[in-house]
């Protein structure tokens, strides 16, 4: 046991024996307290009153929330909103209760009531002629001028982590807040939310390795989706021609700063719409969320040393026109030493791929040697917002075919930051076109790609019956929010990422 943890336990102890002392007299956890307001609430009323003028008003607040901090009779409270203190007058309170008050630790939850005060350097605090206990902290909060240092723990202990981080705090409510502004967006414009299954019989929709569950039951595998895509096109065929789901979505994949094994996203289909138009919602969607949310349309993003000092920083800028370019000529711009007849040619382009030590596999057919080409040349440095477009129909299974280039479909990618934030197309509406596609990826998933599709037979039934032409789009919330954050790594946006077990 180190020096620390041994300290650690000694005052978890100590708290336990005042704990112990609580229950012989009372009831230690009591639910009868009520507030009536909040910290932030109080500042924003009151914050502006002068000394004199909060004596004359009395204006008598009931606060609740956790002690972060003793300044000699100062408490200092937080609670969902904010900080605010309250005053210890002995004179006050009931001389019995003083001894207790004594007592309480940083991270101890309490109720109290009195007047709203100002002090004399200007803080706002409550003048308690009442204070309650509510709930005993056992386990003392990290070292308040260091907070929670060790990042790992961080993510272990999220709910540690939001207590003592105001960062922390601030990034999840500014994902609440993109996440609702999102369904606003999409309901003012006449789009419905709507709910498909989490478990599936096939999964579809992404190209992707799925987890795979049983049914009792039904005595059954089922698979947890990887996307919800296949359904909420359904839901089109069926006559609900604008939809959307916020989802959570799951990928059997490997851990990193960008992929967590379950994540949200936003997906959603508009009839009578192409591709392009779903760029110009996306393009107006974000540029408004960032007014909206940032004031700003200027994100800022920095990378820190291990100090924490910024060492690197970076601006990118909503507000212009977003870039829009080609797969294919996007790795011509980044690699000016191809030409576009090498590019064109299958066996040069495979050439190509091998002296940039890129592995191809036999099967991959041009279309992907440029996919593979473009995800080792181009995409991590696509830094400013860029839609990267014409995607080739070999990895794009789902996708509408270019009317003047069927070796191409009517799909873009959404980068920021060297960074895949969006994925959208012009559906496939071709039920005859889709089945053939499907086959392929068939054909794929049996020598060995454990992302291939499977064949889903009642999704091409529901293109049979006609599915109006349509364009979906899929934007990775998790990945929105570390953009908006200027967030590092994906865990730092998601409540309680996926860790491997300490034990």
């Amino acid at each position: 046991m180190t020096e620390t943890q041994d300290t650690e336990n000694k005052l978890i102890a100590e708290r336990r024996a005042k704990l112990t002392q609580i229950r012989e007299q009372r009831n230690a956890f009591p639910n009868s307290f009520r507030r009536n307001a909040y910290a932030q609430d109080l500042h924003n009323e009151l914050g502006e009153n002068g000394k004199d003028e909060l004596e004359q008003l009395d204006r008598r607040a009931a606060v609740a929330g956790r002690i972060m901090a003793k300044r000699g009779p100062f408490l200092v409270l937080q609670d969902m909103s904010g900080r605010i203190q309250a005053y210890v007058d002995k004179k006050k309170l009931p001389e019995q209760q003083l001894p207790e008050i004594k007592t309480w630790d940083i991270g101890d939850i309490i109720g109290c009531e009195g007047p709203v005060h100002k002090s004399g350097k200007g803080d706002l605090y409550v003048y308690m002629d009442s204070v309650e206990l509510l709930t005993k902290s056992l386990r003392p909060l990290p070292d308040k001028f260091h907070g929670l240092q060790d990042q790992e723990m961080r993510y272990r202990q999220r709910y540690v982590d939001l207590i003592v981080s105001d960062e922390s705090r601030d990034v999840f409510k500014l994902r609440s807040k993109m996440i609702s502004f999102m369904r606003r967006y999409l309901d003012n414009a006449d789009f419905m939310e709507v709910e498909t299954p989490m478990m599936q019989v096939i999964p579809g929709g992404a190209t992707a390795r799925p987890f795979v569950t049983h049914h009792n039951s039904l005595d059954m595998d089922m698979y947890l989706r990887v996307a919800p895509e296949l359904y909420l096109k359904r839901l089109v065929v069926g006559g609900f021609e604008r939809v959307y789901e916020i989802n959570r979505n799951f990928r059997n994949e490997g851990l990193s700063t960008r992929h967590n094994p379950e994540f949200t996203m936003l997906e959603f289909y508009q009839s009578y719409a192409d591709y392009k138009e779903l760029m110009d919602l996306t393009e107006d969607m974000l540029r408004e969320m960032a007014k909206a949310l940032l004031g700003t349309t200027i994100l800022l993003n920095t990378v820190k040393n291990e100090d924490g000092e910024i060492v690197q920083e970076k601006h990118y800028d909503l507000s212009q026109p977003f870039t829009r370019i080609s797969v294919f000529d996007s790795i011509l711009h980044f690699n000016p030493d191809i030409s576009a007849e090498a590019l064109a040619d299958e066996q040069a382009a495979r050439q190509i791929a091998e002296h940039l030590d890129i592995p191809l596999k036999d099967g991959y057919g041009l279309g992907k040697v440029h996919i593979e080409i473009f995800e080792k040349t181009v995409e991590h440095r696509l830094d400013q917002p860029t839609f990267i477009t014409e995607y080739p129909t070999e990895v794009s299974p789902l996708a509408r075919r270019n009317d003047s280039n069927p070796m191409v479909t009517d799909r873009f990618e959404f980068f920021v930051g060297g960074r895949e934030i969006a994925n959208g197309f012009s559906e496939l509406n071709d039920a005859e076109d889709q089945a053939e596609r499907f086959l392929a990826q068939v054909k794929e998933k049996a020598a060995g790609d454990d992302e291939a599709m499977h064949y889903d037979a009642d999704y091409v039934a529901a293109l049979e019956y006609g599915l109006p032409p349509t364009a979906g789009e899929g934007i990775g919330i998790d990945r929105l929010v570390m953009l908006f954050s200027d967030s590092p790594s994906i865990r730092d946006v998601l409540l309680f990422p996926h860790m491997r077990p300490q034990n």
